[in-house]
């Protein structure tokens, strides 16, 4: 094997050259580089290398990246094989199918089950366009929770039907005497979260619902107070690392970086909510669009593209129906797609025309697109996401930027 163990560093490293990494390829190992002797994630296991992290690599001077020794076998095979570079796209009959699945499952929180704790509820795994039943568990029959659930590759989830039993779930954990106190932040945490998404997917289906958009600025008011409260549990309102794209999940996260970013930059609380309501609902316009667009696998062509672009328009109408929504919380729906420099759409605006709410939700629905599996993109690690909105020179409000950079710091990946 040509690379060799780094002479720079003590560490149990081993330096590839980023020119042997191969562009469309998943790599079977976690990659790092070295910044000033400091070890940072560049790509996470089973993410896709290509020309942007190539492009992000050179434009900083990296040569070499690292691998763990411990997977020094793995990345010798890796070298060594030959590859099929062709996109794996499954037949229409089974991508259809898995569409099916993903939205009549709802995604669940993985951090949550605990090993030989008992579950009354199925759970099942999405994974390379397929469903598989992990535990068969019953309201009548409950299960223990073991390794198969947790260390399964995917996305797990359970039917609508048991939300109340997976809730409930949730409940027994924080009232459990034997729970930390610590651990029930977190936990009430998540349970925010959870009830955000299901309330999200529920809006997403039935848009034009009163009853759900109620719902939809309660779970945000829930989600400022936890943020104010401790602004270490923004880590657990996060859906992270999710192998599949879902709109009501990407929501509630843009939701919770845009709060935490409001709180960060000094915004008030009124303002903070507003932002916090439209940044929840900034995708609402999506409920308009053709799923088999939105979960294409695979790049979009100019004509899918230009309807996916409709969604912001879409959702300002849904909205305007909408009497309980405030009046500044459209900008966050109107403008994050939006760019400084009057590149991006759908109006064209340019510097001031911009709010603030539209600078802060631009921001962070890109950092989240790019940092969550998409159909047509895996994900990309915080540092390479952050690499790619940098250089995009104009585009975003540099200081509001240089704060989101540095909230992320604080948040846990």
């Amino acid at each position: 094997m040509s690379s060799t163990y780094s002479e720079i560093d003590p560490d149990p490293y081993i330096a590839v050259s980023i020119d042997k990494l191969i562009n469309g390829e998943p790599i079977p190992f976690d990659v790092f580089i070295k910044d000033m002797g400091i070890v940072i994630p560049l790509l996470q296991r089973e993410t896709v290398y290509d020309g942007i992290a190539y492009n992000v690599l050179r434009e900083r001077g990296v040569q070499n990246v690292y691998v763990k020794t411990t997977e020094g076998h793995e990345l010798y095979k890796y070298l060594s094989r030959f590859h099929d570079k062709g996109e794996v796209i499954p037949d229409p009959e089974t991508f259809k199918r898995y569409l099916v699945h993903k939205d009549e499952y709802y995604v669940i929180d993985r951090s949550l089950l605990r090993g030989g704790m008992k579950v009354n509820f199925a759970i099942h795994a999405l994974h390379k366009y397929g469903l598989r039943m992990l535990l068969p568990a019953t309201e009548t029959e409950p299960l223990a929770v073991d390794d198969t659930v947790l260390n399964a590759p995917g996305d797990i989830a359970i039917e609508p039907a048991q939300m109340q039993l997976y809730h409930a779930y949730i409940n027994a954990l924080l009232a459990a005497e034997d729970t930390p106190e610590r651990d029930k932040v977190k936990i009430k945490a998540v349970a925010i979260k959870e009830n955000s998404k299901v309330v999200l997917k529920g809006l997403i289906e039935d848009p034009r619902s009163g009853e759900k958009i109620k719902q939809s600025v309660t779970v945000v008011n829930k989600m400022v107070d936890c943020i104010l409260d401790n602004s270490g549990t923004i880590s657990d309102l996060l859906s992270l690392r999710t192998h599949d794209y879902y709109t009501y999940t990407h929501s509630v996260n843009v939701a919770v970086l845009s709060v935490g970013l409001g709180i960060a930059i000094g915004l008030k609380r009124d303002s903070i909510e507003k932002l916090g309501i439209g940044a929840m609902l900034h995708d609402i316009g999506k409920s308009a669009i053709p799923t088999g667009i939105i979960n294409k696998p695979g790049r979009l062509d100019d004509d899918e593209f230009s309807k996916i672009k409709t969604h912001v328009v879409e959702g300002e109408k849904i909205l305007r129906t909408h009497k309980d929504i405030p009046r500044e919380s459209f900008e966050a729906v109107v403008q994050h797609h939006e760019r400084l420099t009057g590149r991006g759409y759908p109006y064209n605006r340019k510097g001031p025309e911009i709010t603030t709410f539209g600078r802060i939700t631009s921001i962070v629905d890109c950092y989240d697109a790019l940092t969550t599996m998409r159909p047509y993109h895996t994900a990309r690690t915080p540092f390479l996401a952050l690499s790619v909105l940098t250089k995009e020179v104009g585009d975003y409000d540099a200081d509001i930027l240089k704060i989101f950079i540095r909230m992320l710091g604080t948040v846990k990946a």
